[in-house]
């Protein structure tokens, strides 16, 4: 059990995209560049661990059932990406499992995991 908020748990497609971006990010903007995304999208994730009711979380039911996401540009930070995710509450456990984090031009359907 959790005390202390939400459990944030990043699929492995979310992991993957993580690296991913920064990874772009470093070939197009440099290492400092790259350095300051990772705290921004760490920062959005870490947001999380107080649940779904983050300031700018957004029900996502077009997308698919349970889907939230929250743009990673808040608080005075910049950024172009989607946290996608769901939020288990059951048995006195609250995870937010992070399904993918994607840019925000993508179409977020597309890229859903299946359930």
């Amino acid at each position: 059990m959790n005390d202390k908020g939400w459990t944030v748990r990043l699929s492995a497609s979310a992991e993957a995209d993580y690296r991913e971006i920064l990874r772009w990010t470093l070939t197009h903007f440099g290492r400092t560049q790259a350095l300051i995304y990772a705290e921004t999208l760490a920062t959005a994730l870490k947001d999380l661990s107080a649940g779904p009711i983050v300031p700018g979380v957004k029900e996502r039911s077009e997308i698919g059932p349970g889907i939230l996401t929250l743009h990673v540009a808040r608080n005075g930070r910049k950024g172009r990406h989607f946290v996608m995710f769901r939020a288990v509450d059951a048995d006195g456990e609250k995870f937010i499992d992070v399904l993918r984090l994607l840019h925000d031009a993508m179409d977020l359907r597309r890229h859903l995991p299946p359930p």
